[in-house]
């Protein structure tokens, strides 16, 4: 989402190539500000609770990142408890929600683009602002982020393959060396079996 790679692709493909903003960096950037948000709301409960009663909120931040109808009973009652204590806390957990339901379901990139603005209308009533620097992000970049919905295009494959590279290539500094392992790695299993099945 760096607007100078953004800048420098625009320059080099023009028209040609549709720059996609990867929907995984977009989910980042807000899931981080709730996690902010989080840290900040349980520092508070910490001063405002009883010892006994801010015990019963441990574990939750790691459950808040689980799906919800993946959640146990005993689960959803220490989210329920928190919540209880916190209801803005509750609102930031259901916009984000809301966020990532965008992403999920299959629409045009103008009707995307509408539930985006939706969203941003129920963000301005909840007064929650930590979702401010997200929207002022998405507003420069709305549409690179809107052209995801054109062909749900994402670079998730070639980062995981660029991170397997990075520890596959560790130690490796010659540049043919390290050509010849990316060939193989991207190859390999192909040509093994091409030459498998002439023999």
């Amino acid at each position: 989402m760096y607007t100078g790679y953004i800048n420098a692709a625009k320059e080099v493909f023009k028209n040609s190539a549709l720059i996609v903003i990867d929907r995984f960096h977009v989910a980042k950037l807000y899931r981080g500000e709730l996690d902010k948000y989080r840290k900040k709301i349980l520092k508070e409960l910490k001063q405002a609770l009883s010892v006994s009663e801010y015990k019963k909120t441990i574990g939750a931040a790691k459950i808040l990142r689980k799906k919800n109808e993946l959640l146990t009973k005993t689960e959803k009652e220490i989210v329920s408890e928190l919540f209880s204590w916190s209801p803005n806390l509750m609102e930031a957990y259901r916009l984000a929600i809301k966020l990532t339901h965008i992403f999920n379901t299959h629409q045009s990139k103008s009707e995307a683009l509408a539930k985006f603005e939706e969203w941003i209308s129920l963000v301005k009533k909840s007064k929650l602002s930590f979702f401010d620097k997200f929207i002022k992000t998405f507003r420069k970049l709305k549409n690179e982020i809107g052209n995801y919905f054109i062909d749900r295009n994402t670079s998730g494959f070639a980062e995981g393959l660029n991170k397997v590279l990075k520890r596959r290539c560790y130690g490796i500094f010659d540049l043919g060396s390290l050509f010849q392992r990316a060939h193989l790695d991207v190859s390999g299993y192909r040509l093994y079996a091409e030459n498998k099945a002439v023999l």
